[in-house]
């Protein structure tokens, strides 16, 4: 039986390893990136109403996590996305989506627990009673399980076929209204 538990920055920092674990043998990242991706994450937690969720196995060892924070101007990943759909899409599109935006900026399954239900749980269980209108993500523009998995839980692409300053991989800007629909 998994069990989905919230938790703050502190916890999140404290198990930084085991998140770093998950989202190895989940994403398998050139080794030479986890460093800054685990930098990344520890930053994330200082952000504004950050949320964490780890599902546990009843040992207490985590399957999967996803956290996510309100997205606000002069942060990275908003700033970037912010100015691409405006370029896009018009200012007014922009405003709408990331004006008051849960930001999801990592859910991980293990793979070894993947297609139980468990990264739909997570997204649920993140975004509920959040205060924010929208939620939006960024994921591979490529169709994988988890992109089949946002599409189901009510996110439309924003963008797609975007790639990041400095990157080379093409990615999917997608996004929903909250509250999402019940499951």
């Amino acid at each position: 039986m998994i069990a989905i538990r919230g938790t703050g920055s502190a916890e999140f920092t404290d198990r930084l390893e085991s998140v770093m674990g998950i989202y190895t043998a989940a994403m398998k990242p050139p080794a030479d990136q986890l460093a800054g991706r685990q930098a990344i994450m520890r930053g994330h937690g200082a952000n504004p109403a950050f949320r964490c969720l780890f599902a546990e196995l009843p040992d207490g060892r985590a399957a999967g996590f996803a956290y996510g924070f309100h997205g606000q101007a002069g942060q990275w990943w908003h700033d970037v996305v912010y100015r691409a759909l405006a370029e896009k899409s018009g200012l007014q599109v922009a405003d709408a989506w990331l004006g008051d935006s849960l930001e999801v900026a990592e859910i991980h399954v293990h793979p070894d627990y993947q297609g139980k239900g468990i990264g739909r749980a997570l997204i649920h269980a993140l975004c509920e009673g959040r205060p924010e209108r929208s939620a939006v993500l960024s994921t591979h523009d490529q169709p994988t399980a988890a992109r089949h998995l946002y599409r189901a839980v009510g996110f439309t692409d924003l963008l797609t076929q975007f790639v990041f300053p400095g990157g080379y991989e093409h990615y999917a800007i997608a996004g929903t209204p909250l509250p999402l629909p019940p499951r």
